[in-house]
């Protein structure tokens, strides 16, 4: 073993190990996974039957994973418990339901967590961000802190994630595919939202009494922060022209009028796929109990892959460090180094088995 992660399947995904920034022009296959997921000493199943699970946080003893349909599910010692911490009622459209989850930074003390919930009024489909306290995997307390975020029935965002600043970052989505509300700072639409954890506005925004820390995006799915504290993003294309962007304050990042780069106005994407991989949820990997060549480790849907990606040098290229298990939606580091990541075989453009959807985690 020459130290990275290997299980069986990984030899079938050798064709989509290695991406440049722009990838062939010839569409790659996409591979059904395996019936069966191999238990070894690289890779458990804490968690099988999950009904279109979205997205997955880690406290020190314990994982919350959305599912789509409006249920935060609790894993503890190892164990999927039978009753939900809570039952929301989001609206039932393609994309859109129950989405990102986020645990406050003292969560172990003040028991707070926040969600992103797709609802309908009055024919309108809207997202909301709910803070949430628990106690003992009951629901104590729920209450709106953010609303009005446009909603859609296939591109919401709905990715929510703490910061290093301690701050609550939130990708939204676009409304259609012709709609202009991206580069509309006025708008919620096609942005990436910063606000306090009592859902005010941090003073210090770039923009004077908005919520919006950048903006001219698609479909934002998954964040993270590399250890100097920058910020990356990754995003879907509408068929093509997936991207992973660096966040900087205030910047504009195109859409609708720009894809991946080419206009000096906007930002231009730091990796771009086509064709389309589907990216999920990314990391940067900060701790030492899995050997990676690189830092920054990215699910993908499409690709059905879990890779470990480089940006270092102005080349980015990727491997694949895990395969043969479907569609992947998203992926957490726990405080011990463990990664954490759920598949997404039940959300309608999977081929899902008898356990599917499945929490996995890698060890090694």
């Amino acid at each position: 073993m020459d130290k990275k992660l290997r299980i069986v399947g990984i030899i079938a995904a050798l064709a989509f190990s290695i991406f440049i920034l722009i990838s062939p022009t010839t569409p790659l296959p996409i591979p059904e996974p395996l019936s069966l997921i191999p238990e070894n000493n690289f890779v458990e199943t804490l968690a099988k039957n999950l009904d279109e699970p979205r997205s997955i946080a880690v406290s020190d003893n314990r994982i919350f994973v959305t599912e789509k349909a409006g249920y935060i599910r609790v894993i503890q010692n190892n164990t999927l418990l039978a009753e939900p911490l809570a039952t929301l009622r989001p609206a039932k459209v393609f994309d859109g339901g129950l989405l990102g989850i986020a645990l406050h930074p003292d969560f172990s003390s003040n028991h707070i967590m926040y969600v992103f919930l797709t609802y309908e009024k009055n024919g309108t489909l809207w997202n909301k961000i709910l803070q949430i306290t628990e106690s003992q995997n009951k629901l104590q307390d729920a209450k709106t802190i953010f609303d009005k975020i446009p909603g859609s029935v296939f591109t919401n965002g709905g990715f929510i994630k703490f910061g290093p600043d301690k701050k609550l970052y939130i990708g939204t989505g676009i409304v259609s595919e012709s709609s202009h509300l991206p580069q509309d700072i006025e708008s919620l639409s096609g942005k990436i939202l910063r606000l306090n954890d009592d859902g005010t506005i941090p003073e210090d925004n770039p923009f004077p009494n908005s919520p919006v820390y950048t903006l001219g995006h698609r479909n934002p799915q998954g964040m993270t922060w590399d250890n100097l504290g920058n910020m990356y993003l990754a995003e879907l294309g509408p068929e093509k022209n997936d991207e992973i962007n660096l966040i900087k304050s205030g910047k504009n990042y195109g859409w609708p009028e720009q894809q991946c780069s080419g206009d000096k106005k906007f930002e231009n994407a730091i990796m771009c796929y086509d064709p389309s991989i589907e990216p999920g949820g990314i990391l940067y990997y900060s701790g030492e109990k899995i050997n990676l060549e690189a830092n920054f480790v990215m699910a993908s849907l499409r690709s059905t892959n879990l890779y470990e990606v480089d940006f270092a040098d102005g080349l980015s290229s990727q491997k694949t460090i895990l395969s043969g298990v479907g569609r992947i939606r998203d992926i957490v580091q726990s405080p011990d180094g463990s990664l954490y990541l759920i598949t997404s075989n039940t959300d309608g453009k999977g081929f899902p088995n008898s356990m599917d959807d499945k929490l996995l985690r890698i060890i090694k």
